[in-house]
């Protein structure tokens, strides 16, 4: 008796060792089996016509929202460039250019001009006369000063006529250089008048901006920058005041 029960247990053990057997194996077999791929991730659909992320990476944007490369100037003229040559006629037809004046060993003084600016005109009115006195005071040092009208034809202050009424209205001494296509104002972005330049006789820029310290249609400043940067350039000095802010009316381009 006690031998049956005991082969009864023996036997329910091993049946249950099988059942516990069978389930593993089925286990390890599912452990086993190949792993069904993952779907490959689809990119972000952009949107027709955006512009790619890093588009305008290491760009940079000035106001009229041309973009630059990365290091390229925004501005186009700076003082210490080699200032921009030209070839003008003034309003006798001859001609002046730049490169031949400075290859002379000739300081430049270039001022934009309009006859009908009341910031032009206050230099030259109750016998102010500052660029007849600034080119006689220079004209036998070497220094040559040169007026610019960038106006386009029909525009205010334009045309032969009205600048040479002007030049001898005013006793004008020196040459007045129309520029009618705005080649020459534009290669130097004068955007007033009187804007002012000074180019040393090495042919750079040396001063570039307002023609004095007076931003008003009142009279001729104290200081005049244009006069102070020529004596520093004429004794071998530094000039002090190397770029100011022009004031005056706006070139009168033809666009």
């Amino acid at each position: 008796m006690k031998n049956l029960l005991v082969s009864k247990l023996v036997g329910s053990f091993a049946a249950a060792a099988l059942v516990v057997g069978m389930a593993g194996s089925a286990a390890f077999a599912q452990d086993k089996a190949p792993a069904k791929p993952a779907e490959a991730a689809q990119p972000a659909k952009e949107k027709e016509g955006a512009k790619p992320k890093d588009a305008d990476k290491g760009k940079d944007k000035n106001k009229d929202g041309h973009k630059h490369g990365k290091g390229e100037k925004v501005d186009h003229l700076h003082v210490g460039d080699t200032a921009p040559d030209f070839t003008g006629k003034d309003l006798e037809g001859k001609e002046h250019k730049l490169s031949d004046l400075t290859k002379a060993g000739k300081t430049v003084v270039l001022v934009w001009f309009n006859p009908d600016c009341p910031y032009v005109v206050k230099h030259f009115k109750n016998d102010n006369n500052t660029f007849t006195k600034m080119a006689e005071a220079f004209k036998d040092k070497d220094v040559v000063v040169l007026a610019v009208n960038s106006g386009a034809k029909g525009k205010q202050g334009a045309g032969n006529e009205r600048n040479a009424k002007a030049k001898k209205d005013w006793n004008i001494s020196f040459p007045i250089i129309l520029d009618e296509a705005g080649t020459i104002g534009k290669a130097y972005g004068a955007k007033n008048s009187p804007a002012t330049y000074v180019i040393s006789k090495t042919g750079s820029l040396a001063y570039m901006g307002a023609l004095d310290n007076d931003s008003t249609p009142k009279g001729p400043g104290s200081t005049n920058y244009a006069i102070q940067a020529v004596n520093e350039l004429l004794t071998g000095k530094a000039v002090s005041v190397a770029e100011t802010k022009p004031y005056g009316c706006g070139v009168k381009y033809a666009d």
